[in-house]
């Protein structure tokens, strides 16, 4: 079994595939800055995860269900949990993790609720074919299959992220105006300044053309 300590976060991921940057100022740097979309997404959540159980129409919907998949190296909470009952008497888990505004055009989201459901293949030793992401601007669900491309891509953002980690050291990004005016961060990151263009007359040129 791994190491408590080995483990990453299940947000990791999502942050990763976001930005790496972004990923190491969370996790390694231990920063955080919150602006509204991320002051929804956290009341949303904080909605969700406390631990609870209800059956309704024979499925049992468990909600702050803990997770942990020693094979991918992460650890987390799920939002909610579906599970139905199977023939052989036992319990199918169907993840469903729950996300502010609307689907996304990268994968971090399928990213992470893939991860999810590694977990709780290896919890309850089932396979699980497909999840679901429910946004909160359409309401309703985006049904996400578990298939091969995915679970390939999720076993490769986990690597990254562990191997980000455990490096300890925060990368340089540059400047990208859709991804880096929505983060949350960006006046901690100050891409312009610290990104791979490099240095403070570069960003000072950079200003002047602008």
């Amino acid at each position: 079994m791994t190491s408590d300590a080995d483990l990453i976060a299940l947000s990791a991921l999502q942050h990763y595939l976001f930005c790496p940057r972004q990923c190491a100022l969370i996790h390694i740097e231990q920063l955080w800055a919150e602006n509204a979309v991320t002051a929804e997404g956290r009341v949303a959540h904080e909605r969700v995860h406390a631990t609870v159980s209800e059956i309704r129409r024979g499925v049992r919907t468990v909600t702050g269900m803990p997770l942990r998949s020693d094979r991918l190296g992460v650890t987390g909470v799920a939002d909610v949990v579906e599970l139905h009952a199977t023939a052989a008497g036992g319990w199918r888990p169907y993840p469903v993790e729950h996300k502010r505004g609307r689907p996304k055009a990268h994968r971090a989201d399928e990213v992470q609720l893939c991860a999810q459901a590694f977990a709780l293949e290896e919890m309850f030793a089932v396979e699980i074919a497909e999840g679901a992401l429910f946004y909160g601007e359409p309401r309703r669900r985006t049904v996400v299959a578990f298939d091969a491309a995915l679970r390939d891509l999720t076993r490769s953002v986990a690597a990254d992220t562990s191997a980000l980690l455990a490096g300890g050291r925060t990368p340089r990004m540059g400047y990208e105006k859709k991804r880096c005016d929505a983060c949350s961060l960006i006046d901690i990151c100050r891409p312009r300044v610290t990104g791979a263009k490099g240095s403070v007359a570069a960003w000072f040129d950079e200003q002047l053309q602008d």
